[in-house]
């Protein structure tokens, strides 16, 4: 499952891949051609005669594995907003390190700023870092990918954007050294996982049948419902997502028919990586993979970090 600054840190270990590769042992929503009479059938022939696409409707349960959510959703949720916003800060530093401080001729630049106004990034943040980027020594921000071998053998990828490349990884390794994990060799793990295109639709914000019917009118590839904890409170239900999985190409289109319908979805950069298949652990290696990760979030060169323990 992916672990990433979009989620708390239990409830989004719990990831699927996209439908165009194998099936995972898990019970997910699926868009696709389904056999069998356990999906709804939301529209007419698709592909072929007598071929009908059809979405799997039951919801995922799992039966305790409280230990695997974080105490405290208000701090899960600020960590998300913290990350995202340091995010959106490096990439205006970048933008304007490689084309200037003037937007108007700087297009990249003039994204950057317009993302940060809809994911509404306060203006001293904004501001803080286009006078960051024009200090002596401020070098520009490099993407870095560090795998590492996780608990109960579950993989984990950790996104770095960072001015600092032997700060980051020296970071990086002295977490993972001190929780007793392993850093992997480049490719050990990554080729686990696919980037893709999500959009997450808290389940407070929209009737599920409807998102469903979005989904597959807008041509999406997947959807994913939240994980179900048996002992869940209704606080924690409320914050969980539907995760709508599309291209990049069609992303745009989701998030058109989504403002159409008047659904509200979160306001994050859209990409993810998602486990071609899924690891369930035993609660010992849950409660390390969760601290491990905890730790790894905290860094400040770190982004996010994915993981494909279910």
């Amino acid at each position: 499952m992916a672990y990433s600054t979009a989620r708390a840190f239990g409830v989004v270990l719990h990831r699927v891949s996209l439908s165009s590769f194998p099936p995972l042992r898990n019970p997910l929503h699926r868009l696709g051609f389904l056999a069998g009479s356990s999906g709804r059938l939301l529209s007419g022939e698709a592909g072929g005669a007598g071929r009908a696409r059809r979405i799997w409707t039951s919801v995922p349960l799992c039966m305790g594995r409280r230990s695997c959510k974080i105490a405290g959703r208000k701090d899960a949720q600020n960590l998300k907003k913290m990350k995202r916003n340091s995010k959106i800060g490096k990439e205006i530093v970048s933008a304007i390190k490689k084309g200037g401080p003037n937007p108007a001729s700087n297009t990249v630049l003039a994204a950057a700023l317009e993302k940060a106004r809809e994911l509404d990034v306060p203006k001293e943040i904004v501001e803080r870092n286009i006078k960051r980027a024009s200090e002596k020594g401020q070098e520009d921000f490099i993407e870095k990918i560090y795998e590492v071998y996780g608990f109960g053998g579950v993989g984990m990828i950790v996104m770095v954007s960072t001015d600092k490349v032997t700060r980051s990884v020296a970071d990086v390794r002295g977490v993972v050294k001190d929780c007793g994990a392993k850093l992997a060799d480049p490719g050990s793990i990554l080729f686990k996982f696919r980037r893709a295109r999500v959009v997450n639709v808290k389940v407070t914000d929209a009737d599920k049948d409807q998102l469903l019917g979005i989904a597959l009118d807008a041509g999406a590839e997947d959807m994913i419902e939240p994980t179900v904890y048996e002992d869940d409170s209704e606080e924690d239900r409320s914050e969980s997502c539907y995760k709508i999985v599309t291209s990049g190409e069609n992303y745009s289109v989701i998030l058109s028919k989504l403002r159409d319908e008047g659904v509200a979805f979160e306001p994050d950069n859209g990409f993810e990586l998602l486990p071609l298949n899924t690891i369930e652990v035993d609660d010992e290696a849950v409660d390390l993979n969760k601290d491990l990760m905890s730790k790894l979030l905290d860094l400040d060169d770190v982004d996010a970090v994915y993981s494909d323990q279910i």
